[in-house]
């Protein structure tokens, strides 16, 4: 059974030729306590140059250097800084670029973008946003960009011993460094100001973080949408679901009174790794796996309609150890909360850096094994007569994407195994962990790291 997602993504894949992304244009990733941007979570941040802001707050999307991006695409060259997807390309699978630009909320705009100059201004219909990099976790792969509980550490012990120290805090000075959430910020007042503009447009919008539940202008967004529901608008949260539970209660009060509203739909998208609850919260220190089912539990219990909730699993050489048992977990909830529509989603993005934590660096019989779940996923497809509750064609494709991705290796594999053993060695002291105690069944690999680090 071929999803709409997947044939809106095969159509739309010949529309746009080799070097179209409608993403650039309708997308856009903004990081407030840094004052940069992304149009999606694939090429790097670049820098918003904050004195067009007061009279145009457009710009926080619209920046020269995306204009330049968009020129490029118009005339059917491939910006360097999106390889992520051309790297997907070239193995012949459907990107995110196909994807994202398959979405009604990107699709509608094909014909005004394709005989655009690219050097327009454009209100964008998702947008994601972060206001601050408060944060509860430390999660293996972040940084102090995005977490201010990483930031503490740094500032205590310094960065991690790797080949290029990671997470210099003498990196982390300057505009590198995030703007305090009591401190003024003319990118958060700029969205602010841009927001009523923003708002009538919006088919998207994403808070992400930091820890959203644990920042006011989360809040403050709920109450504006209360007070105005967007019958268009899909509204979206990325939570670790491991905050206190008083904070909890108080974001799934707001959750309940928005799904009463018309607004479209309101996604909760919960960052986790693996199913294995040792291994995910030595992933994602700080995280509680018993308090994150829980509240994944209350919020499919407790929510009523207009919602769903995607697991989002960054797919890590972490990951792999236990993403058979994660994928059993969000089958058995698709069983119990998908009845009319699918209330259970989730997604496997890549991780690129750290490279020591990249699922190129691994042996061989790791991507046979993801390849074993690759091929049980497809055992357990989403049928006609059973919808909802099995996997689905993308999601297939999506995995099996990834592997190609991880088999086609990497350089400078020694110094990234190098790198993988000091990182977590450093982890291990710092945090009071145990790599071994944690992925056992690693030990070959980590001892194979151990000789790299010290050859």
């Amino acid at each position: 059974m071929k999803s709409e997602f997947m044939n809106s993504a095969e159509e739309m894949k010949d529309k746009l030729g080799p070097a179209l992304c409608l993403a650039k244009w309708q997308q856009v990733s903004l990081h407030l306590p840094t004052g940069l941007n992304n149009s999606c979570y694939h090429p790097p941040l670049h820098a918003i140059d904050p004195a067009p802001l007061r009279d145009n707050p457009g710009a926080l999307h619209n920046t020269e250097h995306k204009k330049q991006q968009r020129i490029m695409m118009l005339n059917g060259k491939k910006p360097t800084e999106c390889s992520y997807c051309w790297n997907i390309e070239k193995h012949d699978q459907l990107s995110d670029r196909h994807y994202r630009s398959g979405e009604p909320w990107a699709a509608e705009y094909y014909d005004v973008i394709k005989h655009s100059k690219g050097d327009e201004d454009v209100v964008p219909s998702y947008v994601e946003v972060n206001f601050n990099n408060a944060c509860n976790l430390k999660c293996s792969y972040c940084s102090p960009q995005f977490s201010s509980s990483w930031q503490q550490e740094v500032d205590r012990w310094g960065g991690y011993p790797t080949s290029t120290i990671h997470n210099d805090p003498s990196h982390f000075v300057g505009r590198n460094r995030p703007i305090p959430a009591r401190a003024d910020n003319p990118y958060v007042d700029a969205f602010w100001a841009w927001w009523p503009t923003l708002y009538p447009r919006l088919k998207h919008f994403r808070m992400t973080g930091g820890e959203p539940l644990m920042d006011k202008n989360t809040y403050k967004v709920f109450d504006y949408v209360l007070a105005l529901p967007n019958p268009d608008l899909h509204l979206n949260v990325t939570s670790n679901f491991s905050v206190e539970e008083e904070l909890f209660e108080k974001y799934l009060g707001y959750v309940k009174q928005l799904c009463n509203t018309n607004i479209e739909h309101f996604m909760q998208y919960v960052s986790l790794d693996t199913g294995n609850t040792t291994q995910a919260e030595y992933i994602r220190s700080g995280l509680c796996g018993t308090r994150l089912q829980n509240y994944v539990h209350r919020y499919l219990e407790e929510v009523p309609n207009r919602n769903s909730l995607t697991f989002i699993i960054t797919m890590n050489n972490l990951s792999v150890s236990g993403i058979q048992t994660l994928l059993t977990y969000i089958l058995n909830l698709r069983e119990h909360h998908s009845s009319t529509y699918q209330r259970v989603w989730f997604d496997t993005p890549l991780l690129r850096t750290p490279s020591w934590q990249s699922l190129q660096i691994l042996p061989e019989a790791y991507a046979d094994k993801l390849e074993a779940v690759a091929d049980w996923m497809k055992q357990h497809m989403e049928t006609s007569d059973k919808p909802f509750r099995g996997f689905k064609d993308y999601e297939v494709q999506r995995m099996r994407r990834d592997i190609a991705w991880m088999r086609e290796g990497t350089d400078n594999v020694e110094q990234k195994k190098a790198d993988f053993y000091r990182f977590f060695s450093e982890h291990d002291r710092r945090r009071g962990t145990d790599f071994l105690f944690a992925f056992p069944e690693m030990k070959a690999f980590w001892e194979e790291c151990q000789r790299c680090a010290r050859s």
